[in-house]
């Protein structure tokens, strides 16, 4: 089978690529990352063809098949009170200019769902409609999808020559349970959602310090703090009302004596039979989100975020670097799995509009 090259722009540790290699339909053939611990995580799982640096330092690109990426997000998260990463926001442009130099058939662009409804996007879909494209966006669930967390982003797809052809989204695989007769019942040939329990199947309970399943250390009082939290879904306010019980009320921070409400899912638990939550860079910290094990006084290691990513066990995250480097990789990565499906669409959609790639398929 002739595979149809690939470029990933912005490509963080790889989980958009390695979800489009998995397809059987792609292959890389550069990538352009600018954290460096991120490009040699990708180095180790797809080769040496990954440039480390600003994309603006990118002075040639090769021509490719189709551009994947997702320019930084942070400018356009509502998360970010802090005003990080506005500098990068209009990175939008430098994909634009790979575009227009490698000349692809079809790109893939993700983000932050407030993308769609920002002003960059809106100049961005009508200089790439200017190239030749054909350009839509949509928000998919990535747990719609057989990713084991509820994680929301918008999706761009871009196509030229479309024709009659309708731009290719994928069709879901997985439903919330609540429209469904239960998680191991199909309507429409659609299951349930997948849980964090089947996520984790292999994993032991205590982590045993392999592939990065290894604990975080933890100070002793904030042991305390994750013992009174509620087993299977618990809060920080649950968490609260037992330590004023023990006695142990100077545990309860100060700022979230004075908040009585919202942030509910900080140092919260996550359940045994429902998705995670999003898994953001900093998930090893409870204080961040929910983020707590179900039933174990820790908070999710590293290897069972990557789970919970869809990330297979034999992508590779390298030992020698800091847990907070690789939770970030992690974090900010595109789930591969939902990139799997993505590729899945587009790589069909493709063939359909080339006999020759049809033929060979």
């Amino acid at each position: 089978m002739t595979r149809l090259t690939l470029v990933d722009l912005f490509a963080g540790c790889g989980g958009m690529t390695r979800g489009f290699e998995d397809s059987g339909a792609f292959r890389s053939v550069f990538a352009v990352e600018f954290d460096r611990d991120a490009a040699a995580t990708y180095a180790v799982n797809f080769g040496d063809h990954v440039a480390c640096g600003p994309i603006e330092d990118v002075a040639a690109f090769p021509g490719a098949d189709v551009v994947i990426g997702g320019p930084p997000c942070q400018g356009f998260s509502p998360l970010n009170r802090g005003a990080v990463g506005f500098e990068r926001r209009g990175l939008w442009r430098e994909y634009l200019r790979a575009l227009e130099a490698i000349g692809p058939r079809a790109f893939v662009m993700e983000n932050v769902p407030e993308l769609l409804r920002s002003a960059e996007y809106a100049e961005f879909r009508r200089r790439a409609e200017a190239l030749g494209f054909e350009v839509e966006g949509e928000i998919l669930n990535a747990a719609d999808f057989g990713v084991p967390q509820r994680r929301r982003r918008a999706i761009v797809l871009g196509l030229r020559d479309l024709g009659a052809r309708r731009v290719p989204w994928p069709t879901p695989t997985h439903a919330d349970p609540t429209l469904v007769l239960d998680t191991k019942t199909s309507v429409d040939g659609v299951g349930g959602w997948v849980t964090f329990r089947e996520a984790v199947v292999g994993l032991s309970l205590q982590p045993d310090g392999r592939r990065w399943h290894r604990p975080r250390r933890p100070r002793p009082e904030s042991v305390r703090r994750y013992k009174a939290v509620p087993r299977d879904g618990g809060d920080r306010f649950a968490m609260q009302r037992n330590l004023d019980r023990a006695g142990l009320g100077h545990l309860v921070p100060r700022c979230w004596r004075e908040k009585p409400t919202g942030t509910t899912d900080v140092f919260g638990r996550l359940w045994w039979d429902r998705p995670a939550l999003t898994i953001r860079t900093e998930f090893y910290k409870p204080e961040k989100g929910r983020y707590l094990h179900p039933s174990a006084h820790r908070p999710i290691t590293v290897r069972e975020a990557a789970r919970l990513m869809s990330f297979p066990d034999d992508f590779a995250l390298p030992e020698d670097q800091a847990m907070s480097s690789v939770a970030r990789q992690v974090g900010n990565a595109v789930p591969p799995l939902l990139a799997r499906r993505i590729a899945e669409s587009l790589a069909a959609s493709l063939a359909a509009g080339d006999p020759a790639l049809a033929t060979a398929a």
